[in-house]
């Protein structure tokens, strides 16, 4: 109790001090998005701890049902996540798992319903505050086995939080979980059936959604108020999982996005793009190709370039003006570029003026001057980790790097590879650590840990 009350005392003035109209103030202090305050994966404010096990500074450790991946949100006094639960309700009229037809990867189409859940925990104790399920489906298509049915972060607003579930619905209630809208957005047909992954952005009372798959892609930015779509473009891409990232600069406000290349017979036969687009309008500012397949790793954006990643058959990463217009494709526009050790799923992380990131999926690291292009780590082995799938974060010149075996290491923020510790969960951690305060959230298959080094 003592514990709670110094927390609450420590928090007070900004947990009852946070309208919406300072929330842009306010963000720094919380991580109310997907990779965090500047979708950076970097925390400008957070302390988080340094070491934990399953019985060192976990400050609660709660069962999360079903299965998701997405990140939780933290705003405030509340941490936000969504789920996916099979009720094993079974649609007779549908073909049994073990009657389908032999797919890639094993994937097999649901025949049983799913709820569709939003939970909201108090960030003292781990307790429910409240519980809605947003809708209740039968997944139209499957999911490759390391993907899920609520692999999406929510984002919020700081009035508003948006759930977005894929195909099964995308859904907006206020804090204290009231149901303000929802939007059917239809289905999409994945390649493969391997399952959807795009988290939505706010930006200035505008929500944007990307939709990659294998028939007509499409952006579609609608009111946060209300869910009225504003406007909606087709898009020239693929199977694509890249949350967009949302920038200001030279007066214009930009949706930078990463559209997938095609690939056939293992290369690649038309390559993937960059596409920033007019948050107003819709309206194409710039492209740039040069990017491979299957675009998993988000954007990254400081003051004046953003830096775009994929890893899928082969590796690339542009680093480009956010003062580009029209196709810079090939051009002297594009800052630098590398086609080595880029991330297949993870994303990479930009903290002071470095990007780290992993190779493929691999516990393989480098570390890259964001200006420059130099590469000061070079493909480095983490030593204690296997695959990863999260994506790296940092605060406190630290750098937070788990794998799926739930492992966590502590890096030493700069240009040579040094781990600080080697901490490790029994649990299977394919989610991105969420860093708030001096607090340490991982969501795993089972758990969600929220860790406090006391």
């Amino acid at each position: 109790m003592k514990k709670n009350l110094l927390l609450y005392v420590a928090w007070s003035g900004f947990i009852f001090n946070t309208p919406a109209a300072d929330f842009q103030k306010s963000k720094s202090e919380n991580w109310h998005q997907w990779r965090g305050p500047n979708a950076t994966g970097a925390s400008s404010t957070a302390q988080p701890p340094v070491s934990w096990s399953e019985d060192k500074n976990i400050q609660w450790k709660v069962s999360i049902p079903g299965y998701g991946s997405g990140s939780p949100i933290v705003w405030g006094n509340k941490v936000f996540l969504l789920t996916a639960i099979n009720t094993g309700k079974i649609d007779p009229s549908l073909p049994k798992p073990e009657d389908q037809p032999k797919r890639i990867f094993g994937i097999t189409h649901p025949n049983t319903t799913y709820e569709y859940v939003v939970l909201c925990l108090d960030r003292i104790t781990g307790k429910t505050l409240w519980r809605r399920v947003a809708t209740k489906k039968i997944p139209h298509e499957g999911a490759h086995g390391d993907n899920n049915f609520a692999s999406a972060s929510p984002t919020t607003d700081g009035e508003r939080l948006y759930c977005w579930f894929g195909s099964a619905g995308l859904f907006c209630y206020n804090l204290d979980g009231k149901k303000i809208w929802e939007r059917d957005l239809g289905e999409t047909v994945m390649g493969a059936s391997l399952g959807e992954g795009c988290s939505p952005v706010i930006h200035n009372g505008r929500l944007v959604i990307v939709r990659d798959h294998v028939r007509q892609s499409y952006i579609e930015v609608l009111d946060a108020k209300t869910g009225k779509r504003l406007w909606r473009e087709n898009r020239q891409s693929g199977n694509g999982w890249s949350t967009p990232v949302v920038v200001t600069h030279s007066g214009k406000t930009q949706i930078i996005t990463t559209a997938s290349g095609k690939g056939r017979g293992g290369r690649l036969v038309e390559p993937g793009k960059v596409v920033s687009y007019n948050l107003q309008s819709g309206e194409i500012i710039w492209q740039c190709g040069g990017l491979t397949d299957n675009a998993i790793p988000c954007p990254v954006v400081d003051e004046n370039a953003v830096y775009c990643m994929t890893g899928y058959q082969g590796f690339s990463l542009l680093a480009l003006p956010l003062s580009a217009k029209g196709d810079i494709t090939g051009s002297d526009k594009i800052l630098w570029s590398k086609k080595r050790g880029t991330p297949y799923v993870p994303s990479p992380v930009l903290y002071d003026g470095l990007l780290y990131y992993n190779q493929s999926s691999q516990a393989l690291f480098s570390c890259t001057d964001a200006k420059t292009g130099e590469t000061y780590i070079d493909r480095e082995r983490l030593k204690g980790l296997a695959n990863v799938y999260s994506s790296p974060v940092a605060a406190a010149g630290k750098i937070y790097v788990t794998g799926r075996n739930g492992a966590t290491l502590v890096l030493k923020h700069g240009k040579k590879l040094e781990t600080l510790a080697t901490n490790k969960l029994n649990d299977r951690l394919d989610a991105s650590p969420v860093l708030a305060g001096n607090q340490l959230f991982l969501r795993g298959r089972q758990f969600l840990y929220c860790i406090w080094e006391k």
